[in-house]
């Protein structure tokens, strides 16, 4: 439970990074199913900054949407900027990648950022290694993301808000079994609402998580919320899920259909190809979302082709619904205790999808 409401799980947030959920309103995300909305920490704070978006009364109020909203620290954006940033057991000075500004993060400044953005899930401030790395890189990146939750918890626990934000800490450890227990051992110590997996979707080779996922989820607290960041693709998804995992995000189903690229019950759709310039059916005969009732895959194809920004608009929507679509048929085979039977047929689908029709 939230400040703003309660969420089913499993559960995939959708990403506004920048206070939106690209080529989608607030009232659109609701029909398709959205729970939970992902903003970020790092480029909030750069554009258009926290201290405005709280005189505007809070990023719910500024973007319009009043369900749950979860933050991400920054780490990762940070981690991306490779050769514009230093860090230091303080914390990350970086140049913006807005007007190469100076600016510095350390995990009470995320906290504060996070807490003036008005959050309801926080994510604690952690470094994201990049892959591959070596033993003492992993562990000292460990050792450090543990010292920087010790920070981010009692930053939290001296705001007078402390009770409307949840933090999660983030587990790390790269592709190493041994070195995620001892992360998760560091992390779980600290006794908090959530707990989150970090560090993949960083150029690792994805069977290798997905390997490694069944041996590490698990692992985690039963009985509070597994969250696995910026993951990932359907496949991904059922992989996770059917290893423990409850909460998921990533930015991957708006972007690749702003770039043609669909997913449906049958593969992945690459809407530009020749073969749908007459094509006169849906986009996905087994989905109901407003584009797939609505359109067909000629017209997606000529949108696409034109640089139409419908094309963005319906391309989204189905992207979005699809996503949703597999975790609430997900939620539902779990309560059902049909869970293997609808895992299996997932998978069968999904693996398929690999290869575009």
């Amino acid at each position: 439970m939230t400040a703003h409401g309660s969420f089913e799980t499993p559960c995939f947030m959708a990403v506004g990074t920048k206070a939106t959920v690209k080529a989608m309103t607030p009232e659109e995300l609701k029909i398709l199913g959205a729970q939970v909305v992902l903003g970020n920490t790092y480029h909030l704070h750069l554009r258009p900054g926290e201290k405005l978006i709280k005189k505007m009364g809070g990023l719910h109020k500024f973007m319009n949407w009043h369900g749950p909203i979860l933050t991400d620290s920054g780490g990762f954006q940070i981690f991306s900027l490779s050769g514009l940033r230093k860090m230091s057991e303080e914390g990350v000075e970086f140049n913006s990648h807005l007007d190469g500004a100076k600016h510095f993060i350390s995990p009470e400044k995320s906290m504060e950022i996070q807490m003036d953005l008005g959050s309801d899930i926080i994510m604690a401030f952690d470094e994201c290694l990049q892959y591959p790395a070596t033993n003492e890189e992993i562990k000292r990146s460990m050792d450090l993301t543990y010292r920087w939750l010790v920070r981010s918890h009692k930053a939290i626990q001296n705001n007078q808000q402390r009770d409307q934000n949840l933090l999660f800490g983030i587990i790390q450890g790269s592709l190493s079994l041994e070195h995620r227990k001892y992360s998760l051992e560091q992390v779980t110590s600290v006794d908090l609402p959530g707990y989150a997996l970090g560090g993949f979707s960083v150029g690792e080779p994805i069977h290798l998580m997905h390997k490694l996922l069944p041996d590490v989820a698990p692992l985690m607290p039963e009985n509070k919320p597994r969250y696995l960041m910026g993951v990932g693709t359907p496949l991904d998804l059922i992989i996770s899920i059917d290893a423990g995992i409850d909460m998921f995000d990533c930015v991957l189903p708006t972007r690749v259909a702003r770039n043609g690229t669909l997913y449906t019950w049958q593969g992945k759709v690459s809407i530009k190809r020749l073969e749908y310039k007459e094509d006169s059916g849906p986009l996905d005969a087994e989905c109901d979302c407003y584009t797939c009732i609505n359109y067909s895959r000629a017209y997606l194809r000529h949108l696409f082709l034109s640089g139409e920004i419908l094309s963005a608009r319906l391309n989204t929507i189905h992207n979005l619904h699809f996503y949703m679509a597999v975790m609430k048929k997900a939620r539902e085979a779990i309560e059902q205790d049909r869970w293997e039977a609808y895992r299996d047929d997932c998978l069968t689908r999904f693996v398929r999808s690999d290869k575009q029709i």
